[in-house]
């Protein structure tokens, strides 16, 4: 595996011919009165050419603003990806946002999505934030990836995250011993 820091000349979705997003959901994690509760919420996650576009549109202008995106590469295939936004936010807290991490269905498993992850926090340690703030997927196996890179619900939560997607867990995870 080759990791790589990605500009926007090379985003494209040329870019993106050997990556397979599909995953397939059976349960979701859900924010309810009682606290948070495990529901059946079969469905298949599978970005369409228009989800496309608007990654690429999101991926470019985070790399002209200044922000971290950065792929894994096998045999010159993009195999997964991360963003984080350069904007700190938040007050004291002095989150930067972890935009995106995917891991392309036919390389999960492999350690990809945790070198991405750790890639991820360390340049955001180095940017002046003392935490990754991350609007997750709220699959009880994306959970399970976020709990064990460290992650915990948000302190703080980003409201514009909280409205584009209501389903999705509000997590951070702390940069300080990192």
């Amino acid at each position: 595996m080759e990791y790589i820091q990605l500009n926007k000349e090379e985003i494209n979705r040329e870019l993106f011919r050997y990556f397979i997003r599909r995953q397939n959901v059976t349960k979701c994690w859900r924010k309810e009165e009682e606290g948070w509760v495990i529901r059946n919420a079969p469905f298949t996650d599978n970005w369409s050419e228009e989800d496309y576009g608007v990654l690429i549109d999101c991926l470019r202008r985070t790399d002209a603003a200044g922000g971290f995106v950065y792929g894994a590469f096998c045999e010159n295939r993009l195999k997964g990806f991360v963003s984080v936004e350069p904007e700190l936010f938040g007050g004291e807290h002095r989150y930067l946002d972890l935009s995106s991490i995917h891991v392309s269905e036919d390389m999960r498993g492999q350690g990809i999505g945790k070198a991405l992850f750790l890639s991820a926090k360390q340049w955001a340690k180095e940017n002046g934030a003392k935490k990754l703030y991350i609007s997750a997927h709220s699959a009880v196996e994306t959970q399970q990836f976020y709990r064990a890179m460290g992650c915990v619900e948000a302190e703080e939560y980003n409201q514009k995250h909280v409205e584009a997607e209501p389903y999705d867990c509000q997590l951070e995870c702390s940069l300080l011993s990192s």
